[in-house]
């Protein structure tokens, strides 16, 4: 049985669907009730050791995916309560229950602004609550593990940005503005992104659950080539039929000044706005990340320049207003 906590979410529903295809037993412990699965669903709260306990077992299989991520969160005390109590109320049950396979979603936050083509041998310099919590996760499976080394599987996945169809995150952001025609850059351009289509993402968390033997594996999630964010938006734009072409840009520091500007009014107002300085910041940041995703065995399903086309067709090219959608960052 698989077990997929958080598994309401994008990446969860993504999993659970290739799950179902391929006739996997899986279940979804959530706070909300998946729409796709909701015979499968059982209200669950990572914040409770007793739902927990009830829930997983022996022939558990737990890929944990639930987690506080987004950079607005209030209060912040839900990053420390559901990403590291959570991770520690996973591994008593685990432990309780007699569960021995964990994959676990981190996340390459942990490595905060790090150099480009870092990989898992990275140096840990989180920026934020997000990445600091996620690795203290980290550290509580990695002991979980330590426990019984012989029989528990670990592998924890760290996705670089993910994105695809029914998402409302940073990246659909961006590209409703340069499908809209209405985008202008920020700074020269030249700045490389690494991202993953969620199709890929979920096959990889499928294979993970039985491609590995007892001990800890770690592996950034990416699709290359990695996009730098001109070559980016000229491919939106020529897809979409557009200039090829990657627009006006605004120096760097205009735009700082301009989040720094929503970052007051936020303070004054309680609101959150599109704009703001940390998300300047990453916007302008080179976040390149190498992966060794390709030695385990695994080869992604789609290339990412057609996991991008299928996204922009499927939300800016066709109809599928009755779908749901999944708002995260």
């Amino acid at each position: 049985m698989i077990t997929i906590i958080g598994g309401a979410g994008f990446i969860g529903t993504r999993l659970s669907h290739r799950l179902h295809r391929s006739g996997r037993s899986f279940e979804i412990l959530d706070l909300k009730e998946s729409k796709s699965f909701s015979d499968r669903t059982k209200k669950t709260d990572v914040r409770s050791q007793d739902e927990l306990n009830n829930h997983i077992s022996k022939k558990s299989v737990v890929v944990n995916l639930a987690a506080v991520h987004r950079d607005d969160v209030r209060p912040k005390s839900l990053y420390d309560e559901v990403n590291i109590e959570g991770a520690r109320n996973v591994c008593r049950a685990a432990s309780e229950n007699g569960c021995n396979t964990i994959v676990f979603t981190s996340s390459v936050a942990v490595y905060g602004f790090a150099p480009p083509n870092t990989d898992e041998t990275g140096k840990i310099n989180y920026f934020n609550d997000y990445g600091r919590t996620k690795w203290e996760a980290e550290k509580i499976y990695r002991s979980w593990q330590a426990d019984d080394p012989g029989r528990r599987t670990l592998v924890i996945v760290r996705p670089t940005v993910v994105f695809g169809e029914q998402n409302r995150g940073n990246v659909y952001n961006l590209l409703r503005q340069i499908a809209s025609d209405n985008f202008y850059m920020v700074g020269k351009g030249v700045n490389k992104k690494s991202m993953a289509y969620v199709e890929n993402v979920a096959a990889f968390l499928e294979y993970s659950v039985k491609a590995f033997k007892p001990g800890i594996h770690t592996y950034n999630y990416i699709d290359k080539p990695d996009y730098d964010m001109n070559t980016l938006v000229t491919e939106v734009r020529k897809f979409m039929g557009q200039s090829d072409s990657e627009g006006m840009h605004f120096p760097y520091p205009v735009g700082y000044l301009a989040g720094l500007i929503f970052d007051t009014l936020s303070m004054i107002t309680g609101k959150n706005y599109a704009i703001s300085r940390i998300r300047i910041k990453k916007f302008c940041a080179t976040t390149q990340f190498e992966s060794s995703v390709a030695q385990s065995g695994f080869k992604p399903l789609v290339p990412i320049s057609e996991g991008l086309q299928r996204t922009l067709r499927y939300e800016f090219l066709e109809d599928h207003a009755e779908k749901e959608l999944f708002y995260t960052e």
